[in-house]
C-alpha cells in the first residue's frame, strides 16, 4: 500500500507497507534529489510522528526516490513555505526553520521503532545527518556521503552532525571528513563504520527488509529498550551508571513478561519463539 503523507496533495513523502509490521518512508522529490525543502520536510516530520503512534509498525525504513537519498539544503530558491509563520520577521522564521529540521532528527531518534536508513544514493549535508539519525545504515553501491556545509562556505556542523558523526566513525575521521568536505563512497563508509554493509543498488530495499524481519522476530519491549539503551550509551556519564540502566531494563522485561520462558521452551522444541510480551 502506498499513501501520501501529506494527504495526497503533493506526494513528496510516500509511506508504503510492504509488510504489516514494516513501514517504508520514501522522500519523493526526485527532480531536486529529495532536498530538504519545507514542502518535503513538513510532511516527512508529520509522517514520522504518525508512524511513532502506529503500534502495528515495528520497524521503519527510510530511503529516497530516484538517484538520491537526500541532497541536503534546497538550493533552488523554491523551498516551500514554513507553517505558522504569519507575522514573524525573517530572523524568527529562520529560527523556526532550524527548529523544524532539528525536530526531524530528534523525532527519528525518539521513535519507538528502530529506523533503518536505506541509503540509495548521495547523502549530502542534511541528508548525511538524516542517515546518522537512523539506528542502522545500509548503503547501495552508488551511495556516497558528504558533510557539505564546509563546501558552501559555512560550517560543516549542522543538525547534530558534529555530535553523531564522531560517535559513528571516531573523532579523527569525523574531523577529516567534515573539514575537507570530501566524498566518502560506500566502500569506505562500510570500512569506517558509517554504514553496516554495502549491497548492489537493486538489492538495497530487499536487504533492509531482511534486516527488518530479523528485528521483528524478537519481543517489542526487548527491541525498543535495546534501541533506547544504545542511544543512551552515547551520553552515559560512566560505565557503571549505564550498566545500572541496562540492568533495570533487563529486569523489567524478565520479571513482567514470560518472554524468557518462551525463548527457552522454543529452543527445546526446535521452533520459532512467539513472544506475547
Amino acid at each position: 500500500m502506498t499513501s501520501d503523507a501529506d494527504g495526497g496533495t503533493e506526494g513528496f513523502v510516500l509511506v508504503d507497507r510492504p509488510r504489516p509490521d514494516v513501514a517504508v518512508v520514501t522522500l519523493n522529490r526526485t527532480e531536486r534529489m529529495n532536498s530538504m525543502a519545507f514542502d518535503v520536510m513538513v510532511p516527512f516530520r508529520d509522517a514520522l510522528r504518525q508512524l511513532g503512534d502506529d503500534n502495528d509498525v515495528r520497524v521503519v525504513i527510510l530511503t529516497g526516490a530516484g538517484r538520491a537519498f537526500c541532497s541536503g539544503a534546497d538550493q533552488s530558491g523554491e523551498r516551500g513555505r514554513m507553517p505558522n509563520i504569519d507575522g514573524l520577521t525573517g530572523v524568527t522564521v529562520a529560527l523556526r526553520a532550524m527548529e523544524l529540521l532539528d525536530d526531524i532528527i530528534v523525532t527519528l531518534r525518539r521513535l519507538h521503532q528502530p529506523v533503518i536508513a536505506a541509503v540509495n544514493g548521495p547523502a549530502i549535508g542534511g541528508g548525511l545527518c538524516l542517515a546518522l539519525a537512523c539506528d542502522v545504515r545500509v548503503a547501495a553501491e552508488s551511495a556516497f556521503f558528504r558533510a557539505a556545509g564546509i563546501n558552501n562556505g559555512l560550517t560543516a556542523s549542522e543538525l547534530g552532525l558534529s555530535y553523531l558523526l564522531p560517535r559513528a566513525v571516531g573523532t579523527s575521521r569525523a574531523a577529516e571528513i567534515m573539514l575537507t568536505g570530501r566524498d566518502v563512497d560506500a566502500v569506505e563508509a562500510a570500512s569506517i563504520g558509517l554504514v553496516s554493509r554495502v549491497v548492489p543498488d537493486d538489492q538495497l530495499l530487499d536487504s533492509c527488509l531482511e534486516t527488518a524481519a530479523d528485528i521483528t522476530r524478537w519481543s517489542r519491549p526487548g527491541v525498543e529498550l535495546t534501541k533506547r539503551t544504545l542511544q543512551d550509551s552515547l551520553d552515559a556519564a560512566s560505565l557503571e551508571q549505564h550498566m545500572h540502566a541496562e540492568g533495570a531494563g533487563q529486569l523489567l522485561v524478565r520479571l513482567m513478561t514470560q518472554n524468557f520462558e518462551e525463548a527457552v521452551a522454543a529452543r527445546k522444541e526446535k521452533r520459532e519463539p512467539k513472544f506475547l510480551d
